[in-house]
C-alpha cells in the first residue's frame, strides 16, 4: 500500500521509499523516512494533494510523491 492509498484519519508507518535520486532525497528532507509514523489528515477532492502530519508538522504531498512512499498500517 502507498501513502496515496491510505485512508483519511489513519496513522501508517513508512516501510520503503521507491523514488530515485533528487525526488527521493526531497521526500526524505521533508521528514518522511523509513520507520516513521505518518497521520493522514485529509485528501483534496481530486486526490491531489494529500495532507499529512509527520514529525509534528503538517505537510502537503503531490499524488505522484505520495505514490513513492510504501506504508503499512
Amino acid at each position: 500500500m502507498t501513502l496515496k492509498d491510505a485512508k483519511i484519519g489513519s496513522t501508517v508507518r513508512v516501510r520503503k521509499l521507491t523514488g530515485e535520486g533528487a525526488v527521493k532525497r526531497r521526500i526524505m528532507d521533508m521528514g518522511i523516512t523509513k520507520g516513521i509514523e505518518v497521520y493522514i489528515r485529509k485528501v483534496a477532492p481530486l486526490g491531489d494533494p494529500v495532507e499529512v502530519t509527520v514529525r509534528g508538522y503538517e505537510l502537503s504531498l503531490r499524488k505522484a510523491d505520495a505514490e513513492m512512499v510504501e506504508v503499512e498500517e
